[in-house]
């Protein structure tokens, strides 16, 4: 049975943040034989206006956060727009819900801010967009924020740098799911020069 990727979207979203990750598990085992491994789909808290990213692409949300299934893949993205959710007690208690039961809680960028203002963070190693570190730090004070590097396992709860780096974290994901061999197909299909995790 496919994995449910649930991606959270806000206004003033970074575009790549959220497109990136999304590529990237919605192409994942398109061209082997049998069923593909991920359902990749969208929520907000609300469907009507579109949501309208930082690049100005208007994006309707198939979910809203009343109505969304369980995320086997919670990805919470970054930009502008997720500073302005850290006072969103919708958002924060819905990534609070879904964490619960979810298997991988993803953040993009500064989507790590809201995972850290979720008290999501709290003892766990974490990144995000480098120009957002000391943000992080206030946000999750109880977090060891670490920088120059692309992402931060921690188990259930992975964060990425910022923009380009969810796709890495993303292949990064298949690959640890699903195995390197797939997460190379997946990068070369894309065409994205992608260095597989050491996970010997």
């Amino acid at each position: 049975m496919a994995r449910t990727v649930l991606i959270t979207l806000f206004d003033d979203v970074d575009t790549l943040d959220f497109c990136g990750p999304m590529e990237v598990f919605a192409i994942t085992g398109q061209r082997a034989t049998g069923p593909v491994p991920f359902s990749v789909t969208m929520v907000a808290e609300r469907r009507a206006p579109p949501i309208s990213t930082r690049s100005g692409l208007l994006v309707m949300p198939y979910y809203t956060f009343a109505e969304a299934v369980q995320a086997d893949i919670l990805v919470i993205p970054g930009g502008l727009g997720a500073r302005h959710e850290l006072n969103s007690p919708a958002m924060l208690d819905f990534i609070r819900r879904q964490s619960q039961r979810a298997e991988i809680v993803l953040s993009i960028c500064t989507g790590a801010l809201l995972l850290g203002a979720s008290g999501l963070l709290e003892g766990l190693d974490a990144t995000t967009h480098h120009a957002a570190l000391d943000e992080l730090a206030s946000v999750a004070p109880d977090a060891h924020v670490m920088s120059g590097c692309r992402y931060v396992d921690n188990g259930q709860i992975i964060t990425s740098a910022g923009i380009t780096a969810g796709i890495d974290t993303a292949l990064y994901v298949v690959q640890r799911l699903l195995g390197t061999a797939t997460a190379l197909e997946t990068a070369s299909h894309m065409e994205y020069v992608w260095q597989p995790a050491d996970r010997s």
